[in-house]
């Protein structure tokens, strides 16, 4: 079905690129983007239509196929504004049947099903046995039609759609950055509590070691620290040390004592 749509904008463009070229439009210019049209070089087409707009930008024939070119290359907005430029005198014209189907095109591509409708009814009116312009038309009314069921209304649809999506986008990143921030202050608090523990502890050891200097049995199954055995050697040594003077003091006592008896 969308097939139709392609195959009717090549049938279109043969008939297109027959218009009569106005006077006040170089003709030099169309006629070169015609034939680049008919070669498939859309971009090189564009160009010359462009040149041509320059010199008359109301020239019926060089918006249409620029239109028409710019289809070609998926520049739809682009497309739909250059056929815009002719709603005032394409309803008038001899090619009214083509302008209102290639419009229907357009809207086609922009999934603005009403607008699409809209189009090929008009181009219907003008020209009743064409087909394609029939099965486009039945095609874009279904389409419509299911898109007002799910609670859609056409190109405006799509707008709301859209920015209902951009909403929840926006919904879910502060969710996430509000999440990101209470971990960071659950990270803080913990660093927080974290160190004032390690300053208790740092605060308390030496109370402990004072504790043990005091000759207090320290913990951890009777275990004495090293300066506690270097004291303790100390004491023994000092004990040693004060009996050792005494027995000395007692042997010189003795010594004078026998010292006197023999002199007697």
């Amino acid at each position: 079905m969308i097939m139709k749509n392609l195959r009717y904008i090549l049938a279109v463009a043969a008939i297109i690129l027959a218009i009569p070229v106005s006077a006040q439009v170089d003709r030099h210019d169309v006629r070169t983007g015609n034939r680049k049209f008919r070669k498939g070089n859309y971009k090189e087409s564009e160009i010359s239509y462009r040149k041509a707009l320059v010199k008359d930008s109301t020239s019926f024939a060089a918006n249409f196929n620029l239109a028409n070119t710019l289809y070609r290359q998926e520049h739809i907005a682009e497309a739909q504004k250059s056929l815009e430029k002719l709603k005032d005198v394409a309803s008038v014209s001899p090619y009214a049947a083509d302008y209102y189907y290639n419009l229907g095109n357009v809207a086609l591509k922009q999934k603005n099903y009403q607008a699409a409708v809209d189009a090929y009814k008009h181009s219907l009116m003008v020209r009743p046995d064409d087909m394609d312009a029939k099965e486009n038309y039945i095609y874009a009314k279904k389409m419509l039609d299911n898109q007002k069921k799910n609670g859609g209304g056409g190109g405006n649809n799509n707008k709301n759609q859209n920015n209902k999506n951009d909403q929840n986008k926006n919904n879910q990143n502060q969710n996430q950055n509000n999440q990101n921030q209470q971990n960071q202050n659950n990270q803080n608090q913990q660093n927080q509590n974290n160190q004032q523990n390690q300053n208790q502890n740092q605060n308390q050891q030496p109370q402990q070691g004072q504790q043990n200097q005091q000759g207090q049995q320290p913990q951890g199954g009777g275990k004495i620290s090293p300066q506690q055995a270097q004291q303790m050697i100390q004491a023994v040594q000092a004990k040693e040390k004060e009996t050792q003077d005494k027995v000395n003091r007692e042997k010189a006592e003795l010594l004078k004592t026998k010292q006197k008896d023999k002199n007697w």
